[in-house]
């Protein structure tokens, strides 16, 4: 079967449950082609090419007939392509030629081998006839308000019926199906037609006499299905389409919670000989707070990977904890030692992770790498498709899982997705450089609601989705007074909240991690850690403390920062043997080569200014190359003077958070935060010292501001920062992102519904 079909208010319009049913018998059957056949230009079309859940054409006419193009290479369909453009006079002989006709407004719409106008004079036809025999070209009118000037003897039919010819395609074999005037000459081909619910009375008229044309009652993709059922020819296609195994059809609210992570909310301990799932290290952190949504004995599904050698391994559900969330349990993809090193260690760190933090020129691209991506993207979106209950929620965490709503939605339409990118979100001229932004873009576009930590990575999401198409902004927010907005690097005034894509209505927003303020608290409170602060202030006594904790990454900046020190102790010997820097840097996971090379950079930078200032009594720089306990990690945030967090980029950075934390337990602490302004978390944290990580100068004089500071100015930054900290916490955040979840899913037929007009 051939379904040669218009786009918008036919193959696009009607009930999400009849596009949910065509669309997906279409992926789904082998001898089902696609020709889109529209009066959109290309441009405009493309956009629709990456929508996963629109199947993709075999073939696209567009310009009304004046384009023809292959649907997976783009390619002209030869020799049609030509022959049309040779009976073309040219963008410009036909503007000038209509410049004479009143009333006539271009249409602002990418358009090739025709010229579209509106229109409001009801006579305009007899206006334009002398053009159109001058020109020799036809002149066509369609809902009372469009005018296209095409190539002679060019249109949707003559186009289709060319193309069927070369595709040497039986006539009976074609379906075609349109909504306005301009669909007429589908229908004067010959073919088999359907004319569906609700379109231009004109054509309803011109087509009534037709025995070939079918008068359908249901709009849009609900009319091309009761055509289907109508014509005895296509109507096995329906009947092969099976009932979905998913029970769409089932609409009983749900508040089951769908987690997608890459790890379970546990670690795997030997005890007594066992293998026992035990806490994370830290109670610290987003896992802990993931998981209190199922206290309460709330429904809930966790799928993570699981790292298997055994190829023929089942994956079974299993208990998280039983005690502590009776109804949420595991359920494992399984990978092997191969996936996850392609999939995480080398792939997303090596494409992904550098473009997102605006690192060109480390970028790698394996396309064969990213057909492994799309494959470990497939199982998590199947995985979640065979454990969601009709209608339940799904929370899908980082770029590791950017292409699974793409897959979810096909198979699940009736559940709500919302995305939390954990990373930063870079501009559109540097995401734009991965060759598979479409599909990605499109993936996340399938969500209800998608979240990032700033304001200024959702404007950087929609700049990104605006060069590639058209949407339209439906509501926007002030990012005062929560956010900075001119006053630092990653400041933004308004913040989009609503998109329509033309498809869906998806819902944006900030919502950036906060810490367990109060765990925080109960650790600087226990003996141990009082102790712990009391011996490293002992061991520092009369010296100034620098702290720095990082992960080892080129993002974080770590080797800018230790020869900004060393400049620093050049420019400033009166600071030598008075201050000193404690560089905690946590090795990455192991395997992660891409990291080798900044760590030896790192170790002979430390060495060489150790190496150039020590004393008998002071080392300028204590370099600690590995992880330490959380508990460890808080005293030193307790007892130090300054931290010192300069990251080149980060997505937020919750070691400046932590930090404020631990200090604000003391009512009189006057610790200071130096903050690289390229920290996501600077524009939550207008009362830190801010540094340029570029600048070598600025980095050394806010350092120089931070220890020379008045006592009473860095108690008041102190405090005005633990304000903030401790009521924007990690708890703060899971509730905010939820809420948020709560008011998206609104689709543009109930938009529609709503107002009481038909979308198209």
């Amino acid at each position: 079967m051939i379904l040669a079909t218009d786009l918008d208010g036919t193959f696009l319009g009607g009930s999400e449950r009849s596009k949910e049913r065509l669309y997906s018998l279409i992926r789904k059957n082998k001898d089902f082609r696609l020709i889109f056949v529209t009066g959109r230009g290309v441009e405009s079309v493309l956009p629709l090419l990456s929508d996963p859940v629109i199947p993709k054409p075999d073939y696209i006419i567009c310009d009304v007939g004046a384009t023809v193009l292959n649907g997976f290479t783009l390619e002209p369909v030869q020799p049609i392509q030509n022959n049309i453009e040779l009976k073309w006079p040219g963008r410009r002989v036909v503007s000038e030629m209509m410049k004479g006709v009143n009333d006539l407004v271009v249409q602002p719409v990418p358009q090739q081998r025709r010229c579209s106008y509106f229109f409001d004079d009801p006579d305009i036809q007899k206006k334009v006839a002398f053009i159109e025999e001058k020109l020799h070209c036809d002149i066509i009118v369609s809902a009372g308000r469009y005018l296209d000037v095409l190539p002679q003897d060019v249109n949707k039919g003559s186009t289709l019926q060319q193309l069927i010819n070369l595709l040497q395609e039986p006539a009976e074999r074609v379906l075609v199906a349109g909504d306005t005037l301009n669909d007429l000459s589908l229908y004067n081909a010959g073919f088999k037609g359907v004319v569906v619910g609700n379109p231009e009375p004109a054509l309803a008229e011109a087509t009534a006499d037709f025995d070939h044309v079918y008068q359908a009652e249901d709009a849009g993709a609900g009319g091309i299905l009761e055509a289907m059922q109508h014509f005895k020819e296509f109507d096995p296609f329906l009947k092969k389409d099976k009932k979905d195994k998913y029970h769409l059809d089932d609409e009983t609210p749900s508040d089951q919670l769908m987690m997608l992570y890459h790890r379970f909310p546990f670690e795997m301990k030997e005890v007594n000989g066992q293998m026992m799932k035990v806490p994370p290290k830290s109670p610290n952190g987003i896992l802990p707070t993931l998981t209190n949504f199922f206290k309460g004995g709330r429904s809930g599904v966790w799928v993570a990977w699981q790292e298997t050698k055994d190829k023929k391994a089942k994956a079974p559900n299993f208990k998280i904890d039983e005690e502590e969330y009776p109804n949420l349990v595991g359920s494992p993809v399984l990978l092997n030692q191969r996936d996850v090193e392609v999939f995480y260690k080398l792939f997303s760190k090596e494409a992904f992770w550098p473009a997102i933090f605006s690192f060109i020129d480390k970028v790698q691209f394996n396309h064969q790498h990213w057909e492994h991506y799309l494959k470990i993207n497939k199982l998590f979106a199947e995985k979640a498709a065979e454990e969601a209950e009709p209608n339940a929620t799904v929370w899908v965490h980082d770029y590791n899982l950017w292409m699974v709503p793409g897959y979810l939605r096909q198979l699940r339409p009736d559940l709500k997705i919302g995305f939390f990118h954990h990373t930063a979100f870079p501009a559109a001229n540097t995401f734009n450089v991965i060759p598979w932004r479409t599909e990605i873009i499109s993936s996340l576009l399938q969500c209800d609601y998608i979240s990032f930590h700033i304001p200024r990575y959702v404007e950087n999401f929609v700049d990104v989705v605006r060069s590639m198409m058209n949407v339209a902004i439906r509501e926007q927010v002030n990012c005062a007074p929560r956010y900075l907005t001119y006053s630092c690097a990653m400041g933004i005034n308004k913040m989009t909240t609503e998109i329509d894509t033309g498809r869906r209505i998806v819902r944006l927003g900030a919502n950036p991690v906060g810490i367990h303020a109060k765990y925080i608290k109960e650790v600087v409170e226990k003996d141990d850690t009082r102790d712990l602060i009391k011996r490293l202030r002992s061991q520092t006594e009369g010296k100034k403390i620098i702290l720095s904790v990082e992960r080892l990454d080129y993002v974080k900046g770590p080797l800018e920062k230790i020869k900004a020190f060393g400049q620093f102790l050049d420019e400033y010997p009166e600071f030598r043997g008075k201050v000193e820097l404690i560089n905690i840097c946590t090795p990455p996971s192991s395997g992660m080569k891409i990291y080798e090379r900044i760590q030896v950079e790192l170790e002979q930078a430390v060495g060489k200014i150790n190496g150039k200032y020590s004393r008998m009594d002071w080392t300028p720089i204590h370099f600690f190359f590995r992880a330490m306990p959380f508990e460890d990690i808080v005293a030193y945030y307790a007892m130090s003077d300054v931290a010192w967090i300069t990251p080149l980029r980060d997505g937020l950075n919750l070691v400046a958070k932590e930090y404020v934390a631990a200090q604000g337990v003391n009512k009189n602490a006057d610790g200071v935060l130096v903050l690289s302004e390229f920290a996501g978390a600077a524009v939550e944290m207008p009362h830190a010292v801010f540094t340029n990580p570029y600048d070598r100068k600025s980095m050394k004089e806010s350092l120089l501001k931070a220890l020379v500071m008045d006592p009473q100015e860095r108690q008041i930054r102190m405090k005005r920062l633990y304000e903030s900290v401790s009521h924007y916490t990690i708890d703060y955040w899971a509730k905010e992102f939820m809420e948020e979840m709560d008011k998206s899913g609104i689709s543009l037929n109930e938009v529609a519904e709503a107002v009481g007009e038909q979308v198209h």
